[in-house]
């Protein structure tokens, strides 16, 4: 075990979330121990109990308590990429200049490290450093099983540019899903609160997102408001359909949570849709059943921002995973037929 640490936040790491800076430092330490930690008081900044989501500023000092001697390591050496891993998460690679890098994250595929996750994003982004010295910084996260575009920051002052812009809803991400049923209206919002509920796990795993009606946010503890747009593409009678999703907040899990709040589950999602119960037609279950993968079919497909650096707008599509392109040719849901962004009109109205 090493004893307690304090440790300063230099010049530049500041104005961010106390969980994310940590997890930097220490990534094998998982989220759910961070959190038990801040609430028993063991993680302090400035001497003071500090939450999870209280951000950090330049010049502090976080006392971190005493960390298993594994998980010191850990973080303090780059740890080996295999050959097959490195060209594997290079080959991920949608868009790369000297100041970002976008991945069309792979389903499965966490995006950080925990004690039954050893193979991460995270981890693996030492392979994406190419001339520079440092490996890519996580701006954003996308769950394991979700798919998609996932950027990366090359320095720290873009990372800091970059969370900036998501915090202020200057990015713009579509993502793609095949869900259960047909949503009615076609098109429509979704305005649900959101509310953790704990895992079962020791440290609290598996946490889970709980939908609360709207007038019922203020008074729910712990309850936010989140907002989805959604909009239907394509159907297959009463049984699925594809839709396009905008996450107008960016809670956790929020958009599986939505659309089974709603009665129409993403394919293949067993957390908010019922691992083992098909959709016989009425816009429940999570599994289609017969050839249709059991995988979660929630993608994010598209990307809209303004280069942290250039100015220059910058837009990016990820293609579909194969279980996903296996899923569209067998319901003959054509790709090049429907809009990118089916709100975009409607936003420059």
């Amino acid at each position: 075990m090493t004893g307690i640490q304090w440790i300063g936040v230099a010049p530049g790491e500041g104005d961010q979330r106390l969980d994310r800076w940590l997890r930097r430092r220490f990534p094998h330490v998982p989220q759910g121990r961070i959190e038990k930690m801040c609430r028993k008081g063991e993680i302090r900044i400035d001497g003071r109990r500090a939450k999870p989501g209280v951000r950090v500023e330049d010049g502090q000092t976080v006392r971190v308590p005493p960390l298993p001697e594994a998980e010191w390591q850990a973080s303090k050496s780059e740890g080996p990429v295999s050959r097959a891993d490195a060209e594997m998460i290079r080959e991920t690679v949608i868009y790369r200049d000297e100041h970002v890098i976008a991945l069309n994250k792979p389903s499965g595929l966490a995006v950080q490290g925990g004690s039954k996750q050893p193979r991460h994003v995270d981890g693996l982004a030492y392979a994406l450093r190419f001339e520079c010295e440092d490996k890519p910084r996580l701006v954003h996260r996308l769950d394991k099983d979700t798919s998609g575009i996932l950027l990366l920051a090359r320095t720290r002052a873009v990372a800091n540019a970059l969370a900036r812009a998501f915090r202020a809803r200057d990015v713009r991400k579509v993502y793609w899903a095949a869900v259960a049923g047909v949503p009615n209206p076609r098109t429509g919002v979704i305005r649900y609160g959101l509310a953790k509920t704990r895992g079962h796990g020791r440290a609290g795993e598996g946490e889970k997102a709980r939908v609360i009606l709207p007038e019922d946010v203020e008074r729910t503890p712990d309850a936010r408001h989140a907002t989805t747009d959604y909009s239907v593409l394509a159907a297959l009678g009463n049984r699925a359909s594809w839709v396009a999703l905008v996450p107008v907040t960016g809670r956790t899990h929020q958009l599986r949570a939505h659309m089974a709040g709603i009665g129409h589950p993403v394919v293949g999602d067993g957390k908010y849709g019922s691992s083992g119960q098909e959709n016989p037609g009425d816009g429940w279950g999570a599994q289609l059943g017969g050839e249709i993968s059991r995988k979660l079919h929630l993608h994010a497909r598209s990307l809209r921002l303004d280069h942290p650096v250039t100015g220059e707008c910058l837009e990016l599509l990820a293609p579909l995973p194969p279980h996903m392109k296996r899923t569209w040719k067998m319901l003959d849901w054509n790709v090049s037929g429907v809009p990118e962004d089916p709100f975009q009109r409607a936003d420059r109205t």
